[in-house]
């Protein structure tokens, strides 16, 4: 029987992780399938959060906060968690492994996943040439050319990462302005490497068995575009990876909004009572590591709450 379960080993989970065991609860687990850290690991450079000077990366951001949680009696159990229901005043875990754990209170920290494009060709070549992340698969096109979708704070950071590394990047947008903070613009607009290419969509990804040969871009006025890239990236987005809250009757478990989001109070409770949601996946989020972070820290104060008051 846990006290807390928490799902997601993000910032938002592993900082709910800190504050639990720190703040007094005895028998705390999280389950993260994968690695702790969450999607912040792949980021090639961090300079918006506090305390981070000089050059780092999402991973080296992230490496010290297992180690910390950890010492204050935090387990993590590498399982997928496939499904949270509630029996009685029980949580019910489900496990990827069959096994199901009790837990009085639960905080959702799954964060969100990178969104297809949805363009000819993206599936196609997915791995082939199209990919979601200039860190992992940018050294692949040291030297090469190519094209960055998207005009987010993403899509501008990966698109000057990856100029640092290929020789020209081609920043394709559907609009003539971003919605990047101002500095990155700036950096973007002064970088001799990066060709904006603005008012256009992707239209489609071709190659041949190899891969990516290039892509076709459509402008505003119909015109189409050929750019050849061996490599495309696609930066427009995340969806939310809220199917652990999904029942059997295909409802779940608590309550949403239309884009799948948790909605959640400023105390970071949601419809049910003892079940929590922090991070990228609840209403409203700024998608940021600092606020992921501060999600994390309510979540558990509020966990603690709970189960002091439940078991008296």
């Amino acid at each position: 029987m846990l006290d807390c379960a928490i799902i997601g080993g993000g910032p938002a989970g592993l900082t709910a992780g800190l504050y639990t065991t720190r703040g007094g609860l005895e028998n705390v687990v999280m389950f993260e399938k994968g690695m702790p850290g969450g999607q912040i690991t792949q980021s090639s450079e961090i300079e918006n959060y506090p305390g981070a000077t000089g050059e780092i990366t999402g991973m080296e951001l992230m490496e010290p906060w297992p180690k910390q949680c950890q010492r204050f009696g935090l387990k993590h159990e590498m399982v997928e968690v496939t499904r949270v229901r509630k029996d009685g005043d029980l949580f019910k875990i489900h496990k990827g492994d069959g096994t199901v754990t009790d837990a009085h209170s639960v905080i959702i920290a799954t964060g969100s996943s990178p969104r297809r494009a949805d363009f000819a060709g993206e599936d196609e070549f997915f791995g082939k040439g199209v990919s979601t992340c200039a860190t992992c698969d940018g050294f692949f096109y040291k030297g090469k050319e190519v094209a960055v979708i998207g005009g987010g704070d993403t899509a501008l950071e990966e698109a000057l990462y990856l100029a640092k590394i290929c020789s020209k990047v081609y920043l394709i947008h559907r609009r003539d302005t971003f919605r990047a903070s101002p500095n990155t613009v700036k950096r973007v607009e002064k970088s001799e490497k990066i060709e904006l290419v603005l008012n256009s969509t992707p239209d489609e990804v071709y190659g041949d068995k190899m891969g990516v040969t290039g892509i076709r871009v459509k402008n505003k006025d119909g015109e189409l575009r050929d750019i050849e890239v061996p490599g495309v990236f696609t930066f427009v987005g995340n969806d939310v990876n809220n199917q652990t809250l999904k029942q059997e009757d295909g409802s779940f478990l608590c309550d949403m909004n239309d884009k799948g989001e948790v909605i959640v109070d400023i105390s970071m409770n949601t419809s049910v009572k003892g079940l929590f949601a922090a991070g990228d996946m609840r209403i409203a989020a700024p998608k940021q590591v600092v606020s992921a972070a501060g999600d994390g820290a309510v979540a558990a104060l509020q966990a603690i709450s709970f189960v002091d008051e439940k078991l008296g």
